[in-house]
This record gives structure tokens, sequence and C-alpha cells, in this order.
């Protein structure tokens, strides 16, 4: 508008002979870098409350209380946790829901056990990992690591005993060695690459530049299998007791999901481990399979066994194998 009214002016100056054509361009090029100056301004100020709503969002994040306290005088975990994780009499509802997510649900692992949880959705697979992370509280019945209640133990400490890697894997821009290292406290390189060996990650970084490949915003550089395995190896460089893997083998094709087994397998060795799958194909190495519905255990044994049974687990087999 400033330039369109220093031009209208010029104009008319010009043409009484009040001013030169020489001054109308001088004033025309100032308006322009005027304008292009008031832009830039205007831009800035976009920038700063951008800035300001985003601080004041991670402020709100960082003042925020957590609903899950340490108790007033919490009992410490043993020295070196072996694993053994037991759900007892487990009761649980999100919010004000009225239907339980877990309904007197009890399940025993051994230290050392590979089990895998099937069932199809809403079955609570993944409210039994939330709860062992204890991320919410239960209402009826008790989590136990080790012979320590949950409600017992400070969260700090229980948690470090679990190692998770979620259906989703969250990748960030940065090298290889970065986003496998996040979350733990000044890893060496030594443990980093034994980690991504053993999620069977570092062959294909080995091609790159190891652990220093940059992954690119999200990960983008990497296939979706390539992915899961950096993903794996940021919960293997904990080296927790407990291995929780959520949909591990989900949405990968064969070639991938039998390197993603692979590296499975790998990290259960020596660790308890809890593996929520719903490509059957993922858990038959399993030491004991749960088959749970509507937050309940329905069946339990190995793939043989539940096959032979003919019941919810053999249907849900049935019709897997036959898609494929």
């Amino acid at each position: 508008g400033g330039f369109v009214g220093v031009l209208w002016l010029g104009a008319r100056a010009v043409a009484t002979g009040e001013m030169s054509f020489g001054d109308l361009a001088s004033m025309v090029l100032y308006a322009l870098y005027a304008g292009s100056g008031f832009g830039m301004l205007a831009e800035v100020y976009g920038e700063v409350m951008r800035a300001a709503g985003a601080a004041d969002r991670a402020a709100e994040v960082l003042n925020a209380e957590p609903e899950i306290t340490a108790p007033e005088h919490p009992v410490a975990l043993p020295a070196t946790v072996t694993g053994a994780l037991e759900f007892d009499d487990v009761t649980f509802r999100y919010g004000d829901e009225t239907v339980s997510a877990l309904e007197h649900f009890s399940l025993s692992v051994k230290p050392g056990e590979f089990v895998a949880l099937v069932g199809p959705s809403g079955a609570g697979k993944t409210t039994v990992f939330r709860l062992a992370l204890r991320l919410f509280d239960v209402q009826s019945g008790r989590i136990v690591l080790d012979g320590v209640s949950a409600m017992q133990a400070d969260p700090r400490d229980w948690r470090q005993q679990f190692a998770y890697a979620p259906q989703e894997s969250a990748l960030f821009t940065g090298t290889a060695a970065q986003n496998i290292g996040f979350g733990t406290d000044n890893p060496d390189e030594a443990l980093l690459e034994n980690a991504a060996r053993m999620a069977e990650a570092f062959e294909f970084l080995a091609e790159k530049d190891g652990l220093a490949t940059d992954l690119g915003q999200k990960g983008r550089s990497l296939s979706g299998g390539q992915r899961q395995r950096v993903a794996l190896a940021r919960a293997l460089v904990r080296d927790a007791p407990v291995l929780l893997l959520d949909e591990a083998t989900s949405a990968l094709d064969s070639e991938s999901e039998a390197a993603v087994r692979r590296a499975i397998s790998n990290a259960a060795d020596g660790r308890t481990t809890l593996v929520i799958a719903h490509r059957l194909s993922t858990v038959r190495r399993a030491d004991r399979i749960i088959v749970m519905e509507h937050g309940r255990i329905v069946e339990e044994g190995n793939h043989d066994q539940l096959v032979a049974k003919g019941g919810l687990y053999a249907r849900l087999a049935e019709l897997q194998f036959a898609e494929g």
C-alpha cells in the first residue's frame, strides 16, 4: 500500500513539475527497501510468536507433576535383578471407562523366559506392557519384580529394569550412535556396537559410515526393517533384565521380518522377554504363548499345543496362514 501511495503521489508530482523523474525513481526504490524491511520484520515476529508458543508448551510439560510418584519409604530392588515378573490378579481400567482393560489377570514369567502375548486387537496386550513399565497404577492386584511390588519401588529404579522397543520406532535426526544411545547415560562405542550387532543392525550400518551414519529426519534413510532393528538396538544398549517388544515385525516384508526375528532371538538370550505379536511366525519359538481376549488369559502353551487345542489361537493361525 505504501509503495502504491508513493508511486501515485510521485507520478502526480512529476506531471505537475514539482518532482523530477529521477527523484521519483529514487523514492520508489526507497519504498521498495522499506516494504521489504517491514515484511522481514513481520516474518521475524511470526517466528518469535511460534517459538514463544512452543516454549510455553515445553515449560508446561517440564513443570507437570507426574501422577506416578515414589512412596515415602521405597523398597530397594535387588542389586542383581533376575527378571522374575509376576502379575497377581491384576484388574485395570482406563480413566472413567466401565469396561476393564485387564480383568483378574495373572501371569508369572520366570527369569530368562521368552513369553509371547497374542490375541485380537483390544485384548489388553499393550496394557500389560504399560502396567509393567508402571505408566499406570492398577486398581487391584499387584505387579511384582523379583519379589518387590511396583507400588513399593521407586518408579525410576523400577523402569531401569525394563528395556522397551515400541511398535513405531521413534528415530530422530542424527547419527546411528546418537539414536541407539538415546536414553542411556554416556554409553561407550563398544557398548553401542555390541547392541547394534545383537540387533542385526551393524551390518547395514557398516556399509555406510558405521555408527557415524546419518539416519536423516525420522530415520528416512533406512527401510522399515532397518529402523526396527535400530530401535531394538536402542533397547538392548540398556542391558536391562526384562525386554518388552511391541509388534516388532509389524508391516515388514518377509526378508526384513526374518532379520528382525533373528535379532529378537539374539536379544532374548539371557534375559526375560515379553513380545506382543500379531504375526504368529514371530512367536513360534517362544517358551510360552499367552492368548488373551477381553483382558483375560484364555489359552496358554506353545505353538503346537495351542494349534492342537483348536481354540482361539488355532483360529488366528488358520486365518493368518490362509491369508499368507
